[in-house]
């Protein structure tokens, strides 16, 4: 209506007419006020609000319809095309919805009012004047077609909704992007929790057990036990923290950094504390690596000593690690013992772990038994890193 009355009121003033009035002036009115219509439609939030409108009116699947405003040109111009078939349809029904009942009645009426029938307004009914018995028949048929055109025009536009209103391409790519990228999030935390926070249970719980065994016989023992728990539950909570971090995306706001293979002194230390003897028979890590291959270098390592302290217990672990100019290998071999059963047959969530970080650097990693021997071997591009 607002749009149809700007139209007639500007015809008005262009022709010097009540455009308002009389049949012609009103469809040409209405048909110049269509352009106006999907003008407004291209308006960016125009197809969440039809969208809506859509789907508490007409009861369309919310699934079918966007829920966002318009982001791209091509969804403006579809949003602009439902709101200009909204609004052109519902235009012509609610318009014929005010002339067509009172029409009606009047047709209904004539056969039983002779006075009706010799009005001026009853010379204008479109029925034979000596046929007023046709009026019955008319004014229901015209009833009935504005029931079937309400019902047509509401069923053409909860066709058109889907297709008009619903995601296009570009919305369902940002779409898909947004989930593989929380996804791709979430498993990098949950990697993180996994390989950090649960390396410092598994070797506190080796630690507590072993000073269990012997509280009372090696005193001394204990104590050193206690101090390496105390130590380890410290750096577990500042693991925890880095982890948490990358959740709030702040490392400004005060968590530690990610530790990387400079830190790994301090990583064996506690394992050797848990009974694991750790040696590195080429020397330590590697300097000069990117930070980013030196920090998934440190995880693994990490996750590595976890997995001999789960299944293999205080067994001796040889570390090798070696870079050239175009990768990093890492190595890890301890002696196989019946409680590793389980890991030769096919690994956990840790190795799995172990293997996205290094397919995420475009490397490989594999592991397995051979002659009484468990060995991970991985490898790390720097190229892709740098």
């Amino acid at each position: 209506m607002p749009y149809f009355l700007l139209m007639a009121v500007s015809l008005g003033v262009a022709f010097r007419v009540d455009a308002t009035n009389g049949p012609g002036w009103q469809f040409l009115a209405f048909a110049l006020s269509l352009p106006l219509v999907a003008a407004t439609g291209l308006l960016a939030p125009v197809r969440l609000l039809e969208a809506g409108a859509a789907r508490t009116l007409a009861g369309v699947p919310g699934a079918a319809l966007a829920a966002a405003p318009a982001g791209s040109w091509a969804a403006r111009r579809r949003a602009a095309a439902w709101f200009t078939a909204h609004l052109g349809l519902g235009g012509l029904v609610s318009g014929a919805t005010l002339a067509v009942p009172p029409l009606a009645c009047v047709l209904l009426a004539a056969p039983f009012s002779a006075a009706l029938r010799d009005s001026r307004f009853g010379a204008q009914l479109p029925l034979p004047h000596d046929a007023p018995w046709l009026g019955p028949p008319t004014g229901l048929a015209l009833l009935a077609a504005l029931t079937a055109a309400a019902a047509g025009a509401g069923a053409l536009l909860v066709r058109l909704a889907p297709a008009l209103l619903g995601p296009t391409p570009a919305d369902r790519l940002a779409a898909a992007e947004a989930r593989a990228a929380d996804l791709a999030a979430r498993n990098r935390l949950a990697r993180e929790l996994h390989d950090s926070v649960g390396h410092a249970l598994s070797a506190v719980t080796l630690q507590a057990a072993a000073a269990g065994k012997v509280l009372d016989a090696d005193p001394e023992f204990v104590r050193e036990a206690l101090a390496a728990i105390e130590d380890t539950a410290r750096g577990a909570v500042a693991e925890l923290d880095t982890v948490l971090g990358l959740l709030r995306e702040d490392e400004a706001a005060g968590t530690a950094p990610s530790p990387t293979l400079a830190d790994l002194d301090g990583l064996l230390s506690r394992t050797r504390a848990a009974g694991v003897t750790v040696v590195l028979p080429r020397g330590g890590p590697p300097g000069g690596l990117p930070r980013l291959v030196s920090r998934e270098a440190y995880r693994i390592v990490q996750e590595g000593l976890a997995n001999a302290l789960r299944h293999a217990g205080t067994v001796r672990v040889a570390l090798y690690l070696a870079a050239d100019e175009k990768e990093l290998t890492l190595t890890m071999e301890n002696s196989l013992t019946a409680r590793r059963g389980d890991a030769a047959r096919g690994g956990g969530r840790g190795l799995r772990g172990i293997e996205e970080r290094a397919a995420l650097l475009g490397g490989s990693a594999r592991w397995g038994a051979r002659e009484g021997t468990w060995r991970l071997e991985v490898r790390l591009p720097l190229g892709a890193a740098r």
